[in-house]
């Protein structure tokens, strides 16, 4: 099945407009300006309306409370006029003092402006999710390609039909001020604004979870949150009482193998897969049903740091995943995945190859089952407001269109409910699908009424059914008019019960295939990252119950992590089962397009050989440059080059390859390790390419830009590009970083 097709409207139109915009601009603006236009020096006197939002910027679709097109523009859900108004709308002459008896008396009760101010900012947070607060949402646009016709009828699949789409990716453990690169699983969760009604695909990106029961839920997550006692860590799973449950809850074991791989860190929310998780069930149009694990691939590949990175970025940057998305997008490198279908018959046993569908702990190794690609998502728009649109979109599983129903997996289940009830208290009532970045784009008539923020004024005096007095309305929908139907599906004869089947009772075959998968630099990754957080644990007999856990999936694991520890490896209690690698589940050995990398330029002003050149080079070629020097600000009168970053603003960990143009002394602002101003080459230069090569990036350099490169100590290593011609340099370090590492620098001593 092709994986490659032509894209919709909107995603050409995107596209076109991008590269429109790098066309017309020679010097094209770094993207993370705060505003639509830049700031005047002094404060405006001038009354004007609201500036427009930037370019890459929108909000939701201007539908009405019930679904209808309003036909408005999209500001018109932003501020409206050229003054300050009360939320009534009555003209402010003054907002900086409050109504006082005289000018040193008390402030007046009367005070209306101060009470609704004070109010509502004393009520502008709501609360934040128990589970994945820390997050970051963008729009989009999804167009199917119609190859999924054979399995279900729903029309967002449809070939060529073009679907909005709001995606928000978060972390699972940490508060909304937590940073974005800690070990951790990430959220994936799609909201497609379909003309059937809102699909949303609530996803990680790992195809496994922790538990194979809902009712577990609250025991994990209180487990992996900071203690209760100090609420510390936090963000983080190195602690005993995440490690004291996942001991306990083998099941967790499957899991607790990915979180420890590099896929707990990605490099960005543009490189990581989403997996839906559960298996679903679809239906196509002769009423056939089948079931499915639902996949995201970026198209940009599978990528992640190096757990120094990622602890580095936690201070330099906490933002980074965020930032990064954001810029991406605002430079028109867009970010696509392809969704997925793993398709398996639909039996009573509900088993694909002896792998139990129903157990979200369980993954179909895709040599069993290829993913087929039915349609791809592109990610063009930022928002206009955080709060408005991230914060407050609300995923529920239980928003299904025609054509996909859910199983009878025990955790899914346990979401259908957890989902829906969770939104009646963080939105504060049961009209949250109102709210705008809820609202479906397809008509709605639910007889719901009144409650908390009822948007939608209803007409009619007869919210039931049947009813005469409003003319029979709403009426319920025919079989040819595509309602959504649950499907018939057969309950076999059974006894109430609180257990899980046998077949969920195996929870080491697959750890230890997804651990015989990885390359020997990926398994080195996920021993030192068991090592590190089972270190961070106080108690001795947390260690070592984890360590039995290990030695059921394999015996070179729990050794290693165990040599690290200082504790004895303990044998097996179950002999392992012979499992065949999955090579898919590795992230190295393949290349992958360099869209929207960030490359690093190190100039030196009085040496500025190629830098323009290959400054537009990078661009053309749809990456990011950005240009370090000394200090920032324009780096000569004539080329128009102006610095982005400064040696004291920029790190290694920003940059996804370093290009060395230059050598520049020590400046005033040095760390103390420098001789004095001007004699030496800066040490944050020596600092910055020495930790890309520690983090195995691609480093190239020319001219006085050697003389750096060899002050670090590298001459001829892995993935030092060196020569006399900048461009041959950035093509050489191009190729490299296709590779996403040089993965020959890290030594494995693992097989």
């Amino acid at each position: 099945m092709a994986t490659t097709r032509k894209p919709g409207k909107l995603v050409k139109a995107a596209l076109e407009k991008a590269v429109e915009k790098v066309t017309e601009l020679t010097n094209p603006p770094i993207p993370g300006a705060p505003a639509g236009e830049p700031p005047s020096l002094t404060e405006p006197t001038v009354p004007r309306g609201p500036l427009p939002p930037k370019p890459d910027q929108t909000g939701p679709e201007t539908v009405s409370p019930t679904g209808a097109p309003t036909g408005a523009p999209q500001v018109a859900n932003g501020q409206q006029g050229d003054f300050l108004t009360t939320s009534a709308g009555a003209r402010l002459y003054d907002t900086d003092h409050s109504l006082k008896a005289g000018d040193r008396g008390p402030t007046l009760l009367q005070d209306h402006h101060l009470r609704e101010k004070i109010t509502h900012f004393d009520h502008e947070r709501i609360p934040e999710r128990v589970v994945h607060a820390r997050g970051y949402g963008a729009h989009g646009v999804f167009v199917g390609y119609g190859t999924a016709a054979n399995v279900c009828t729903s029309a967002f699949l449809g070939d060529g039909v073009e679907t909005p789409v709001f995606v928000r990716f978060s972390t699972v453990l940490g508060s909304r001020g937590s940073a974005d690169t800690v070990r951790d699983t990430r959220g994936f969760a799609t909201k497609f604004y379909t003309r059937e009604g809102n699909f949303d695909l609530v996803g990680n990106n790992i195809p496994v979870f922790f538990i194979q029961d809902g009712i577990k839920f609250p025991d994990v997550v209180h487990a992996a949150k900071p203690h209760p006692d100090r609420e510390i860590p936090q963000a983080q799973s190195a602690h005993d009482t995440f490690w004291d449950f996942v001991s306990t809850h083998t099941e967790a074991t499957h899991h607790v193998m990915w979180n420890m791989s590099d896929r707990g860190i990605p490099r960005s929310y543009r490189t990581m897969e989403g997996f839906g998780v559960h298996t679903f069930r679809l239906v196509n149009a002769d009423g056939e049903t089948a079931l499915v694990k639902f996949h995201w691939k970026p198209k940009l590949g599978v990528h992640s740091l190096v757990w120094e990175e990622a602890q580095m970025i936690s201070g330099v940057d906490p933002d980074f995943h965020r930032r990064d998305l954001a810029d991406a997008i605002e430079s028109g490198a867009y970010p696509q995945w392809e969704l997925g279908l793993q398709i398996f018959p639909d039996t009573p046993r509900q088993t694909f190859e002896g792998i139990d569908l129903l157990d979200p702990t369980k993954i179909v190794p895709e040599e069993l089952a290829p993913v087929q690609p039915v349609g791809i998502m592109t990610l063009n728009r930022n928002t206009t407001n955080y709060f408005a649109e991230t914060e407050q979109v609300a995923f529920h599983l239980g928003n299904m269109v025609p054509g996909i129903d859910v199983t009878d997996d025990p955790l899914l289940q346990s979401r259908l409910f957890s989902y829906l009830d969770t939104q009646l208290s963080r939105l504060a009532g049961p009209n949250f699908n109102q709210i705008p970045i809820n609202r479906p784009h397809a008509p709605v008539n639910d007889m719901l009424r009144d409650g908390f923020h009822q948007h939608a004024v209803h007409a009619g005096v007869a919210p039931y059914r049947p009813n005469t007095l409003d003319g029979g309305n709403p009426f319920e929908t025919g079989a040819e008019d595509r309602p959504f139907v649950e499907v018939a599906q057969p309950l076999p004869k059974s006894t109430k019960i609180r257990q899980s089947p046998t077949s969920f009772a195996d929870h080491y075959s697959q750890p230890r295939l997804f651990w015989l998968s990885l390359s020997p630099v990926e398994k080195e990754h996920v021993v030192r990252a068991f090592t590190f957080e089972l270190g961070k644990c106080y108690e001795q007999t947390i260690k070592e119950r984890e360590l039995l856990v290990l030695a059921n999936v394999d015996r070179t694991l729990c050794a290693e992590v165990a040599k690290g520890l200082g504790l004895p490896a303990p044998a097996a209690t179950v002999r392992p089962k012979k499992v065949e690698p999955s090579p898919v589940l590795s992230q190295i050995g393949q290349t992958w397009p360099t869209d929207g990398r960030v490359i690093g330029i190190l100039v030196d002003p009085a040496d500025l050989d190629g830098v323009r050149t290959v400054r537009e080079t990078i661009l053309a070629g749809g990456m990011l440059p950005l240009l370090i020097a000394p200090t920032g600000g324009p780096l000569d009168a004539e080329s128009g080059l102006v610095a982005q970053r400064t040696l004291l603003t920029a790190r290694s960990v920003e940059f996804d390859a370093l290009l060395v143009a230059g050598s520049p002394p020590a400046g005033a602002d040095a760390p103390g390790e420098a001789v004095e101003p001007g004699d030496a080459i800066d040490p944050r230069v020596i600092r910055m390419i020495q930790e890309c090569y520690r983090h195995a990036k691609a480093i190239g350099s020319w001219g006085g830009g050697r003389v750096a490169v060899e002050a670090a100590g590298y001459t001829a290593e892995p993935g030092i590009v060196t020569g006399d011609d900048p461009a041959d340099v950035l093509k050489a370090m191009t190729i490299l970083l296709e590779a996403h590492r040089v993965w020959e620098r890290f030594p494995a001593t693992i097989a």
